[in-house]
């Protein structure tokens, strides 16, 4: 039987070492702040999202870079601001010690919510 996952966005930042703790936080409260007040957080996939109606984003750590889930779409659409950074088909990825600009997030999450509109 697979091991449970976090069953809150609060205990599944609490697992994460640092400095990837703080990176998460950081770019948790630059993703709420960019969201719709009514936007919910959750954890889907065993991972850390926002969903408004639908997941908008997911955002997580790993051992090695922290990475942010917007859909390939989105990501596509900023291809060029994300030159400096680790991209796959629906995955940004950064260092654990460096999140994503604030201005950018914003601007990838209005993207994410008009795509979803």
């Amino acid at each position: 039987m697979a091991k449970a996952g976090p069953i809150s966005v609060d205990k599944y930042l609490a697992a994460v070492p640092e400095p990837a703790r703080s990176t998460l936080s950081a770019i948790r409260a630059n993703l709420r702040a960019a969201l719709p007040a009514d936007a919910e957080e959750v954890i889907s996939y065993r991972i850390p999202a926002f969903k408004h109606k639908r997941i908008v984003l997911w955002y997580a750590a790993f051992s090695n870079h922290c990475s942010l889930f917007p859909t390939a779409s989105v990501i596509a659409k900023f291809k060029d601001e994300l030159k400096g950074y680790t991209t796959a088909k629906g995955t940004i990825q950064f260092a654990v010690d460096k999140p994503l600009p604030a201005s950018l997030l914003k601007r990838i999450v209005k993207a994410r919510l008009a795509e979803m509109s």
